[in-house]
Order: structure tokens, then C-alpha cells, then sequence
């Protein structure tokens, strides 16, 4: 999947969530709003209810469409005669993306009244569904290979190419430019001190001021614009991989912490959820069926 397919496929999925979303919001927004007795009276009463057909259609799908996210990207993850179909980090969105549209789906299933030992349940899925977020906020901080397998920190430092080497090759630059230029894309350790904010800012200040002396130094060199596009993405590029290289201890430790919460909220949905469902059918509730 290239670039173009790549967004094509993100930007859908999440036009399906909010198309879901707007979709079902509208239809009930009268029913939704109401309070709990006066709905009886609505028009829309016996399909909204939670056991009501549409109700109790988007329970059921929301729950398969999450268990089915949960366990395609787990098989994908753990078993290594499915490794070879696609790359886990598609399977990761699709996981993102079920694991997305079944809590919308659940939560209109509710109609906004959570009571028992479901709110449990519930209130389970929304830490699943919110600490999936940081999750994959920590997930896209650690680099990867294009299949999705973890790089290691000596593996990162290989991805840095020689930059001296590379201007030296590819574009004329007296030895004095060059140091100057190979100098701007090294990490600098007096920003490595303070609190997060500044380091943060420092580092922001810094840069601009080393671009500019960068730009400065082509202008002395009259460098086209291709070139100098070359050096700014060269000197950027550098940047880029040590702030990894600095985070991606940080990023690992931050993962294996987040799964010691992920998993155990998920584990306390899926029991409640299953205790819910054997308890709508014992009392007769059966959807279509």
C-alpha cells in the first residue's frame, strides 16, 4: 500500500466512524435528550430502547465489531503463520478502527443510561477505548520496521547516515561550511537540562537559530535551491532521529507500563460483557433471532 493508499484508507475509516456517529445521533437526538420516563412516549421508543431492534442490534454488532478487532490484531501479532498477510500496522488501524466504532455503536445501545454492574462494564470499554489512545501515541514514538517489528536502540543509530559524507559527495562545500553544517545536526548537550517546557522551547530557539546559520552558509556558497532544499532536510532529518534515539528508551518503558493497564480493563469488559449477554438471554431477549 503506498502513501496515497495509505491515507486514502485512513481517511475512510474514519468517515465511516463519524458518518456512524452523526448518522445514529441524528436519528434519536429527540429520543436521546429526553429523560428516562418520558421516552416511553417517543415514536422511536420501541426501536432506540437498549432492547429495542435497533437498540439491541447496535449492542450486538458494537460488541462484535470489538471483539473481532481485539482478536484479528492479537492473531496477527502473536501467531506466526499469519505474519506474512499485511503489515501489522494496517492491522493495527483496522484494530483502532473496530475498536472505535463498537464503542460508539455500545454506547447508543445504552441510550445514555448506565446502571448495575453493566456501567462497569462500560465505563471499562471508555478506559479501554481512551488509554488505546495514548497507547498508539507511544506505539508511532518507537521506530519501526515497515513490517512493524520493534527497532532496537543500535538499530536506530544505523539508520544515521554519514552527513559529511553525504555533502561532501553530493554538494561543493569548503571544509569550514561543511563542519559548520555537520556541527548544526549534532544533538546539543546544554539543552539537555531542565524541566520538559524548557528543554522543549530552548530546543525550538536553538533550532531556528541554527537554520540560520545554515541558510547562511549556502548563501555564502550560492547553492541552487535543490541543493539547499538537500542540506535543510539532511540537517532536519538528523534531528529528527536524535530526538528518537533520546525518547525511545523513555517510549519502551512507557509501553510495557501501558499494557500492565490496557490489558486488565479489557479483560473486566469482556467478562461483564459476556455476563450481559448470557443474562438477556435467559430472559428472552433475542434480537432478530
Amino acid at each position: 500500500m503506498n502513501k496515497t493508499a495509505h491515507r486514502i484508507y485512513l481517511s475512510l475509516l474514519s468517515i465511516i466512524v463519524l458518518l456512524a456517529f452523526a448518522a445514529i445521533a441524528n436519528k434519536g437526538y429527540t429520543y436521546y435528550k429526553l429523560g428516562i420516563e418520558d421516552r416511553f412516549f417517543h415514536a422511536d421508543h420501541i426501536l432506540l430502547k437498549p432492547s429495542g431492534i435497533w437498540g439491541h442490534g447496535m449492542g450486538i454488532i458494537g460488541s462484535l465489531f470489538m471483539i473481532l478487532g481485539v482478536l484479528l490484531y492479537m492473531f496477527r501479532k502473536r501467531y506466526r503463520i499469519f505474519s506474512r498477510i499485511g503489515i501489522l500496522k494496517h492491522w493495527l488501524e483496522f484494530h483502532i478502527f473496530l475498536c472505535t466504532l463498537g464503542p460508539v455503536l455500545v454506547l447508543f445501545h445504552t441510550s445514555f443510561k448506565f446502571g448495575g454492574i453493566v456501567a462497569i462494564s462500560f465505563w471499562s470499554m471508555v478506559a479501554v477505548f481512551l488509554s488505546g489512545i495514548i497507547g498508539r501515541f507511544i506505539y508511532i514514538q518507537i521506530p519501526r520496521t515497515i513490517e512493524g517489528r520493534e527497532l532496537s536502540l543500535n538499530e536506530v543509530r544505523d539508520l544515521a547516515g554519514d552527513i559529511s559524507n553525504t555533502l561532501t559527495s553530493t554538494i561543493g562545500l569548503d571544509e569550514e561550511s561543511l563542519k559548520i553544517i555537520v556541527n548544526a545536526a549534532k544533538p546539543k548537550a546544554q539543552l539537555q537540562s531542565g524541566n520538559f517546557i524548557t528543554r522543549y522551547f530552548n530546543k525550538k530557539a536553538e533550532n531556528r537559530k541554527t537554520l540560520a546559520t545554515v541558510k547562511a552558509i549556502m548563501d555564502k556558497n550560492n547553492l541552487p535551491k535543490a541543493q539547499r532544499l538537500q542540506v535543510i532536510n539532511l540537517v532536519k532529518n538528523e534531528w529528527s532521529l536524535n530526538r528518537r534515539i533520546e525518547r525511545l528508551v523513555l517510549m519502551q518503558n512507557l509501553f510495557k507500563y501501558w499494557h500492565v493497564a490496557h490489558l486488565p480493563f479489557a479483560l473486566v469488559m469482556l467478562v461483564i460483557m459476556i455476563i450481559h449477554v448470557a443474562v438477556t438471554i435467559v430472559f428472552g431477549y433475542r434480537w432478530i433471532f
